[in-house]
C-alpha cells in the first residue's frame, strides 16, 4: 500500500502487481497522473476510486487509462467483485492456438500481443479484450452490452459508457499505426463492429 502518489508509481515499478487500486486524491502526485505514468509502462488493470462521482469525472478517469471507476463510498464488496471480475477477464483460459488475423492486424490470444501492419500496439487488457471480441466477430455489430458481458464479465455494476471510452482509446491506437482505414465503425442505435 502506498500513501501518496510517488510512492505509488515506484511500488508499481517494484513490485508488479497484477492489479491496482488508485484512489484519485492522494498528495504529491494525484491518482490520475498516477495511471497516466504507470499506463506508459504496464498493462495492469487499474480500478480507480474517487469521492467525485460527476459523469466526467469517471469519464476522464477511464480516458486517463483506468479499467473501471468506483465511487465513495461504496459497498467493500462491490469493490471486491470488480476486482475479482478483473482478475477473471485476466486469466480466462483463451485457446492457446488462437490468432485472428482481420485487415493487417494480428492479434495472439495467449501471447496478449497485436500487432498491425508488423508494428506491435500496446494495448490494457481491456483495450486488448475488446479488440479480442470485436475482430472475432468481424462484420457483425455488437451492442454495448455484449462487449460489457464478454469483456467486463457479468458481473459489472458500470454504465455502458465505459466501452464507448475504451474504444475510443482503441481507435486512436489503430489510427495511430494506420491512419488511412476505419477498423472500429459505429452501428447507429446498436454500438460497435469491426468491419470485415
Amino acid at each position: 500500500m502506498a500513501r501518496d502518489g510517488k510512492a505509488a508509481i515506484d511500488q508499481v515499478t517494484r513490485q508488479a502487481p497484477d492489479v491496482l487500486v488508485l484512489d484519485v486524491m492522494l498528495p504529491h502526485v494525484d491518482g490520475l497522473n498516477v495511471c497516466r505514468e504507470i499506463r506508459k509502462t504496464r498493462n495492469l488493470p487499474i480500478l480507480m476510486l474517487s469521492a467525485r462521482g460527476d459523469d466526467l469525472d469517471k469519464i476522464v478517469g477511464l480516458e486517463m487509462g483506468a479499467d473501471d471507476y468506483m465511487t465513495k463510498p461504496f459497498n467493500p464488496k462491490e469493490l471486491v467483485a470488480r476486482v475479482r471480475a478483473m482478475f477473471r477477464r485476466l486469466k480466462m483460459a483463451p485457446d492457446d492456438a488462437e490468432v485472428i488475423v482481420r485487415r493487417g492486424l494480428r492479434i495472439e490470444v495467449a501471447g496478449q500481443r497485436v500487432e498491425l501492419e508488423g508494428s506491435p500496439l500496446a494495448l490494457t487488457p481491456l483495450e486488448f479484450s475488446l479488440l479480442r471480441a470485436l475482430a472475432g466477430n468481424a462484420g457483425n455489430a455488437m451492442t454495448r452490452q455484449d462487449l460489457l458481458n464478454r469483456v467486463w464479465g457479468p458481473d459489472f455494476f458500470g454504465d455502458e459508457r465505459t466501452v464507448d471510452v475504451h474504444i475510443r482509446h482503441l481507435r486512436a491506437k489503430l489510427q495511430e499505426v494506420n491512419p488511412g482505414p476505419s477498423y472500429i465503425t459505429s452501428v447507429w442505435g446498436v454500438g460497435y463492429k469491426f468491419e470485415a
